[in-house]
């Protein structure tokens, strides 16, 4: 079959084999439990973030000093965010050397998109659609992390989301659990390789279990209330998916879910992910979240949140510093069970073998390798490749783009034209400030044209000083638009680089109103009065509201945060010298109003107005704004165009150990060669629980030549079919299907069949 079920087909075969114990690593896991005392044992369940300079005197007092006595005793099993071969040397050095068992330390970092060299934020790569491409950059991420002594990554986020006010929509891959489930698998696999034990890869970790993404109000931390059906399935299939492709580790969220928080949910963490799913990696918590489940109102106090914690599922502490202080006591008092602290350390031991960490500690650590490793051609290379293939063509009217290469006088204008430090993103520590390759040294390369720069406005008041800062937004110089005005009015085409600073989205980044913020729009508009040849030029880490834009600007192009090769990536789109392929991984909105706002909604019983009398109010609408998004899920346009056949099913109906396979021929009509995102989308028309309007359910990037054609087959089976139903059984039921196959999730293309 094609290239997305042979993928999926052989992560699961893999993974036959991933999820079996090894029974060597098992008796040495087994065999070390033995030696240790409770106190190394919970040590093992204890993080810490690096505390101090590692290369520098030892901390002799205060709450330093207390955390390196405790890790040159073997109560610290891990630590983060500490990198570069020399500090982890020195700390590994310490765990390994100076503690009584010698057990190492497994060394966490947010490796999210990149390490010192950034590629796109993950819901810019999610664009791509391309499992390989993307597979690939979290395969180059790792080698590079590795490289720096890293052995451990708390990604991929996996969280569905359906409102762009969340800040960590760039984190994910956007709002549909089956690309959602696809994209884990290839991250996970990007990440760990073959064989973890080889110093170029790395443990990854599914986050966050579970329902961070449906945070109400899309206000971060937020509490979350769902029922099954949504929990399983919407938000849990690409957790399931990244369990199946042998992710070693989990992190529990910082939210509720239904009163209980993820931290302590021991139907998410014991009843579905350990048992049902079989998994036997570990489950950390997220930062502090063992701890604020006293500010949730649901644990007395500290030790109370331990007790709650380590019953729920959780199996080590991110720095809430609880289980190191308060598990044996717990122990002692009969609260909590050895059984359940040796469970929790067999799963910590049992990676750090499969990292091969008690073969050699030291594997991360060479100087070599990190210097001929880090920046390297192959790696910066890879991440001009994922950039370009993230960017979406949302508008082309009258073919303004791509540009010509010569005998053009260009005006570039925009807060973010030369900004090298918000392509960059969120998530970027290990990168340099101001280490990205801005669109205006991307443009300067191709030398045909006259280029004028402006930066019209300031979007920012001054540049951040940290991750925890805010970001201060310029709301009231306007001195610099009368510049831009003057480079536009003179110039043949305009390019307006607009959106997000970079710390505008990412964790703790919501946005009540996500429209351009600053004077962008004023800008935007006073340029428009002077010179309609405008190509807009976004970066933003979540969609945005563009009803002006869509309704008078010509040209549109979605280039999210791209990392470190940004300006490059889109001076090559923009030039023509790469078509862009990408499609939306989340529906772009009309209004704040209609957040969230997805496709695969449910119909409810008033779907529209012809389902009442003409004229009636009484149907499910707005009274002053559409349903529709701006811009739908799976959307993108391209320089070339296609065209599609009617679709063939090779059967009507489907019975008992019977699949369909459903066909159309795709022809590139226009004039350049392209890559199309063919979609598959299903609709069950009744069932025992409501289903979704439509389904994506398979699709396929080809590339075609002018005038070329290529017949698309995807195989429908009773898998497919299946879902969360109202016994809460995974089954296929019978009834009536609808299948779509098209460029994005409105197609209106379809073909019917009946499941016996």
């Amino acid at each position: 079959m094609k290239k997305l079920f042979l993928f999926v087909f052989f992560v699961h075969l893999n993974n036959l084999f991933a999820q079996q114990l090894d029974p060597a690593i098992e008796s040495k896991v087994n065999a070390l439990i033995d030696q240790m005392t409770i106190e190394e044992k919970i040590g093992q369940m204890n993080q810490y973030n690096g505390f101090w300079n590692v290369t520098g005197p030892t901390p002799k007092e205060g709450d330093a000093a207390e955390k390196f006595q405790n890790l040159a005793s073997g109560l610290v099993g891990s630590m983060l965010n500490v990198r570069g071969v020399e500090e982890v040397r020195e700390v590994q050095k310490i765990a390994v050397e100076q503690t009584r068992l010698g057990i190492p330390l497994i060394i966490g970092f947010d490796l999210i998109h990149g390490y010192k060299t950034v590629s796109p934020i993950p819901l810019a790569e999610s664009a791509s659609w391309d499992l390989e491409s993307i597979k690939r950059s979290a395969e180059l991420a790792a080698k590079e992390a590795a490289a720096a002594g890293i052995n451990w990554t708390f990604a991929p986020m996996v969280d569905i989301t359906r409102d762009a006010r969340w800040g960590r929509v760039m984190e994910g891959a956007g709002e549909d659990p089956f690309l959602g489930s696809q994209i884990a698998i290839a991250r996970v696999k990007g990440f760990q390789g073959e064989d973890l034990s080889l110093p170029g890869t790395i443990a990854a970790c599914a986050k966050h279990f579970a329902g961070y993404g449906f945070a109400e109000a899309g206000r971060d931390y937020n509490t979350v209330d769902i029922g099954l059906n949504t929990l399983h399935n919407m938000v849990l299939p690409p957790f399931k998916a990244a369990a199946d492709a042998g992710v070693r580790t989990f992190m529990n969220s910082f939210n509720d879910l239904n009163g209980i928080p993820s931290t302590a949910d021991r139907y998410l963490q014991r009843d579905i992910l350990k048992k049902d799913w079989n998994f036997n990696g570990f489950v950390v918590s997220d930062w502090g979240s063992i701890r604020e489940m006293i500010d949730h109102g649901y644990a007395k106090d500290r030790k109370h949140a331990g007790e709650l914690a380590l019953k729920g599922g959780s199996d080590m502490d991110m720095e809430s510093l609880i289980y190191i202080e308060h598990l044996k006591s717990l122990l002692e008092e009969g609260k909590v069970k050895v059984s359940e602290i040796n469970d929790a350390v067999r799963r910590i031991l049992r990676v750090k073998f499969e990292l091969g960490l008690f073969e050699d500690p030291y594997r991360y650590c060479n100087e070599t390798r990190e210097q001929l490793v880090t920046g390297s051609k192959e790696i910066v290379e890879g991440a001009l490749d994922m950039a370009k293939k993230s960017i979406v063509l949302l508008k082309n009217h009258d073919k303004l783009l791509p540009l010509k290469k010569k005998d053009q006088k260009i005006a570039l204008i925009g807060p973010l034209a030369a900004d090298k430090n918000s392509p960059l993103g969120n998530w970027r520590i290990a990168a340099e400030n101001e280490s990205a390759i801005s669109l205006l040294e991307g443009m300067k390369n191709y030398k045909g044209n006259e280029l004028i720069y402006e930066q019209g406005v300031r979007l920012i008041n001054k540049i951040p000083a940290g991750f925890h800062e805010e970001v201060d937004i310029n709301e009231d110089d306007y001195s610099g638009i009368e510049a831009a005005v003057r480079a536009a009015e003179n110039s043949d085409i305009v390019i307006m680089v607009l959106g997000e600073y970079g710390f505008q989205s990412g964790e703790g980044r919501s946005r009540a109103h996500i429209d351009l913020p600053g004077l962008q729009q004023d800008l935007l508009e006073a340029v428009y009065e002077v010179n309609k040849n405008i190509v807009l030029v976004l970066m933003n880490g979540r969609p945005l509201i563009l009803n002006w834009a869509d309704e008078h600007i010509p040209a549109i192009l979605e280039s999210w945060h791209l990392g470190s090769q940004s300006g490059h990536a889109i001076a090559q789109v923009l030039y023509g010298d790469y078509n862009p392929s990408g499609k939306l991984p989340m529906s772009f909105p009309r209004s704040e109003g209609q957040l969230p706002i997805y496709y695969n909604q449910k119909s409810t019983g008033r779907p529209g107005a012809n389902g009442g009398d003409n004229g009636s109010v009484f149907w499910s609408h707005y009274g002053d704004e559409k349903n529709s998004p701006l811009y739908p899920f799976g959307f993108g346009l391209s320089y070339t165009t296609f065209s599609y056949s009617d679709i063939q099913l090779s059967n009507d109906i489907m019975n008992d150990g019977e699949d369909i396979i459903a066909s159309v021929i795709v022809k590139n009509t226009g004039n350049k060669t392209g890559k199309e995102v063919v979609q598959l989308y299903l609709k069950d028309h009744y069932a025992s629980a409501v289903r979704p309007t439509r389904e994506l359910k398979g699709f396929e990037l080809v590339e075609l030549k002018p005038g070329e054609s290529k017949k698309i087959e995807f195989k429908i089976n009773r898998q497919l079919l299946s879902f969360y139903n109202a016994l809460g059984v995974w089954e296929a039921e019978k009834g009536d299907f609808t299948v779509f196959i098209g460029t994005d999730s409105n197609t209106k293309r379809k073909a019917s069949f009946v499941l016996n």
